[in-house]
């Protein structure tokens, strides 16, 4: 019988306490209370005229479909939608394949000023077209009317119309659609495009027939996303539409929960909203999944570049027409309405003014609040978020526990619930006697681990799928269990993945407008909040002001995250 000395017996492993199931189940009731809790409240309230007590009723969904401003409401936001998908199409098809397919001049600039665009807030980018198209104050129509001499009246353009909401909101979401064709079209293989040129195809029948059949499912899927972008906004629309007479849902629903407040209308409201979004979701991951192409074999070449040649200033003149209009002219007018005393002053020294900036910084009383409170709520909101998408990503990938898949499936579930649809539940199922956390900082803490939850979780989860599991195992046989194994291995090997997570979701949470417009108070406001109630007041100096520390803070935390240095000098940001 062997015995082992005490050396052998120092060296033998230890287990330590393997909390993988209370950590499972831990993070079910939490999964649980921040999405299906509130979804159950907002279904019932939807069933109900009053409170919990109300009895049974079918009322709230027979006003829904027997109200004509209701009815319009919805069939508004589903034109409009659909107008800014194609919008949006039109706009990045042809940029996409001109930056990943063409000689086209510094088109590797062009990219990244394109992803800059995701950082600015839709509802700031629809407040600084109001400078620049407003049909009184506009500063185009400013400059229209001193050209021509035209009365007060004449404007050129007005953004305060349909055509004008559908315009701002594509130029905010067309770089959904540009991401994905632009990648797609970096992925599809030259072979087929050269074998119709050998053929004598042109350029543009080789275009026609060869590549846009290929990345068709990209270009749908990124229209489908535009569409539920534009579905569920509520900031663009209350600053565009509401000022030209007519509601989108989104809107509308907000509009419920002005006095008197009708609650059951709004969740009833929410429902159809609801399903709409997990459709559209629905179809999109169907279009993705589909496989547009199969390359057979090994190498399929590199990209086909195209040679624009005397269509070169055409192309350069379109792309710089794009980004005039989605960002160069909207941070254009937010810089200068920041610094000059109106809209309609003339850049130059005499008119150059930090009276907005002293206004904002040091007389408007809200001002400190809101920053302390959205940034504070953006510091606690990215990393909870975080910690919980790298342990759920990890059970999730690694099959460590039975049931595991349906933490992912709690996790990814709010990207179907629209910004305003979870304030409404949220408001129904936290603004009552029993938890009482209406008013205050905690609720807004909840809408926003729910918002931002699915984007962390899916970036730590592809992150996962670059570690191989037998470092883990290796730990495993060790004797750590799996959370000392995550934290001890896994971990530092996705540092880079959980700061670019950290700073994704940060980003994502100081510009949330749709759910926190219906949960804040007097105490709680948010730096959006005070942009949008300073818009009502038509202060649109002190809300530049605002805007622009918001995208400075944006920018920083892109910036500070793109310089940190980990395993051995690889950094956050984007590979060339």
């Amino acid at each position: 019988m062997a015995v082992l000395t005490d050396t052998q017996t120092a060296e033998r492993p230890r287990r330590g306490i393997d909390l993988s199931w209370p950590t499972f189940g831990f993070l079910a009731a939490l999964l649980g209370v921040l999405v299906i809790l509130p979804l159950f409240w907002l279904v019932w309230y939807s069933f109900r005229t009053g409170g919990r007590r109300a009895t049974f009723t079918l009322g709230n969904y027979t006003q829904l479909v027997t109200d004509p401003t209701m009815l319009r409401s919805y069939a508004i936001a589903i034109g409009m939608a659909l107008a800014v998908g194609i919008l949006a199409c039109l706009i990045a098809t042809p940029m996409a394949w001109l930056v990943a397919r063409t000689d086209l001049p510094g088109r590797r600039w062009i990219r990244p000023l394109v992803t800059a665009s995701f950082v600015t807030p839709p509802f700031l980018g629809a407040i600084a077209y109001e400078i620049i198209a407003a049909p009184n104050s506009g500063l185009v129509n400013i400059v229209y009317r001193w050209l021509f001499g035209l009365e007060a009246s004449a404007y050129l353009v007005n953004i305060y119309s349909f055509s004008g909401l559908v315009f701002a909101i594509a130029c905010f979401t067309f770089p959904f659609v540009f991401t994905l064709v632009a990648n797609a079209l970096d992925r599809v293989p030259s072979d087929l495009e050269d074998a119709s040129s050998i053929l004598g195809g042109r350029a543009m029948t080789t275009l026609r027939r060869v590549t846009i059949p290929m990345v068709l499912p990209a270009m749908l899927a990124g229209t489908l996303i535009a569409i539920l972008q534009a579905l569920t906004m509520f900031g663009s629309p209350a600053i565009l539409a509401l000022p030209a007479g007519f509601h989108v849902i989104t809107t509308k629903i907000w509009s419920l929960f002005q006095f008197p407040p009708k609650p059951g209308l709004a969740a009833a409201a929410a429902i159809p909203l609801l399903l709409l979004t997990i459709l559209l979701l629905r179809a999109q991951k169907a279009i993705l999944g589909r496989r547009g192409y199969t390359v057979l074999g090994g190498k399929s070449g590199t990209p086909r570049v195209t040679q624009l040649g005397r269509w070169k200033p055409v192309a350069v003149a379109f792309v710089i027409v794009i980004l005039s209009l989605t960002i160069f002219l909207p941070y254009a007018a937010i810089v200068k309405t920041a610094f000059t005393g109106t809209v309609g002053d003339a850049l130059n020294f005499e008119t150059l003014t930090l009276r907005h900036w002293n206004f904002v910084l040091f007389e408007f009383s809200a001002t400190q609040l809101a920053l302390r409170n959205t940034f504070l709520l953006g510091f606690m909101t990215a990393t909870v978020v975080t910690a919980i998408a790298l342990v759920v990503s990890y059970l999730v990938t690694r099959r460590s526990l039975p049931g595991a898949q349906y933490l992912g499936v709690l996790a990814t579930a709010p990207v179907a619930i629209p910004g305003i649809v979870l304030g409404v539940a949220l408001f129904l199922a936290y603004a009552n006697p029993t938890f009482q956390l209406y008013g205050t900082i905690w609720i807004l803490l909840i809408a926003f681990m729910t918002i931002e939850l699915p984007a962390g979780y899916q970036q730590m989860s592809s992150a996962f799928q670059g570690v191989h599991p037998e470092l883990e195992e290796a730990g495993r046989i060790m004797g750590a269990s799996r959370l000392r194994t995550l934290w001890d291995i896994t971990a530092p090997l996705l540092r880079t993945s959980v700061i670019a997570a950290w700073c994704f979701v940060f980003v994502g949470t100081i510009r949330e407008l749709s759910a926190t417009i219906l949960l804040t108070t007097a105490n709680t406001k948010l730096v959006s909040v005070i942009i949008y109630d300073l818009n009502e007041s038509g202060d649109l100096g002190a809300i530049c002001v605002l805007g622009i520390i918001l995208l400075i803070a944006s920018f920083t935390v892109v910036f500070v995250a793109n310089r940190v240095p980990v395993l051995g000098g690889e950094r956050v940001g984007p590979r060339a």
